[in-house]
């Protein structure tokens, strides 16, 4: 559950919503410059504390080389689980050799082929875009339709994937980058990273189903509930604030449609600490290296 905050989901103590308007309502997050206390928890400051200090590194992990599915990692193509399960199915070669053993270690000058192809590790490249309308997240579309990769040309040499996926409709922050470690840190539902969405509906959320998305009930899939939830103010009840850390597909459009509502618009406002403040509908930047540095180190929900 989401601490108290400045603007975004300001709450008191009392939390169940009347037939009034509320004093304090969810803000876009777009309108103002993003603070500690409107995106992470009140001990945040925690978060971004020094480590203790680096792990001791083994005698055999100094001496030049590392874990073949760190190499394929390192190169973008998947992450370490995943290269697992392509270096049992003998799609790996090291010098010319097929590699099945888990744990194998590789030197720089060793040739690695995966589905027969020489890889090159890359230079790691981490892309914040305020995904627009009518974009489809993916590398590239059968359909002809534009993709958000169609969005990033000129950003570099180096093939970049989607960090999990935005509706076509749905817009908002959007990572994109070829680190393969990263992007399993940030989709797999073990880790579970903060989500903000502003929600139009077609009508208003009635107070009963305000309580409801709070309360939680069963989809198809599971259990669902709302972390932290907040009417935007004078919207007339019909655009609310959700927070939420599933990552379980089209997961806010279904739990509006569960109770009766159509989605008329979805902005996701927040991701793992990233905001889209200062970049425009369609546009995109290179994260900064304090950005990159809190997503490597897990600072942010």
């Amino acid at each position: 559950m989401m601490r108290k905050t400045n603007d975004s989901f300001a709450k008191g103590k009392n939390s169940r919503r009347d037939d009034a308007a509320p004093k304090k309502s969810f803000q876009k997050a777009a309108s103002s410059k993003p603070t500690t206390k409107q995106y992470a928890k009140s001990e945040s400051t925690r978060s971004f504390a020094k480590p203790k200090g680096p792990k001791p590194v083994k005698k055999e992990e100094n001496d030049g080389t590392i874990r073949l599915n760190r190499c394929l990692a390192n190169a973008g193509i998947c992450s370490r689980r995943e290269a697992d399960v392509y270096i049992q199915a003998g799609v790996v070669t090291v010098n010319g050799q097929v590699v099945t053993e888990l744990g194998t270690r590789v030197k720089h000058t060793d040739k690695v082929m995966f589905h027969n192809q020489l890889i090159q590790s890359e230079k790691k490249v981490y892309i914040l875009l305020n995904k627009p309308k009518n974009t489809v997240t993916t590398v590239s579309d059968p359909r002809g339709r534009m993709t958000v990769i169609d969005l990033i040309r000129g950003a570099g040499v180096e093939r970049v994937y989607p960090v999990g996926r935005l509706d076509r409709n749905t817009t908002g922050v959007l990572l994109l980058t070829n680190d393969g470690e990263m992007t399993e840190k940030l989709t797999h539902p073990r880790f579970e990273k903060k989500k903000i969405y502003q929600v139009s509906l077609d009508k208003p959320l009635a107070v009963e189903d305000f309580d409801k998305l709070k309360e939680g009930f069963h989809l198809e899939d599971g259990f669902i509930q709302a972390d932290e939830l907040e009417y935007v103010k004078d919207s007339k009840r019909m655009e609310v604030g959700i927070e939420i850390h599933s990552g379980r597909n089209r997961i806010v459009r279904r739990m509006f449609e569960h109770l009766g509502y159509k989605v008329e618009k979805l902005d996701r406002v927040y991701f793992a600490g990233l905001t889209k403040y200062n970049l425009p509908r369609g546009r995109w930047r290179f994260l900064t290296e304090a950005e990159i540095n809190a997503l490597k180190m897990g600072a942010f929900e």
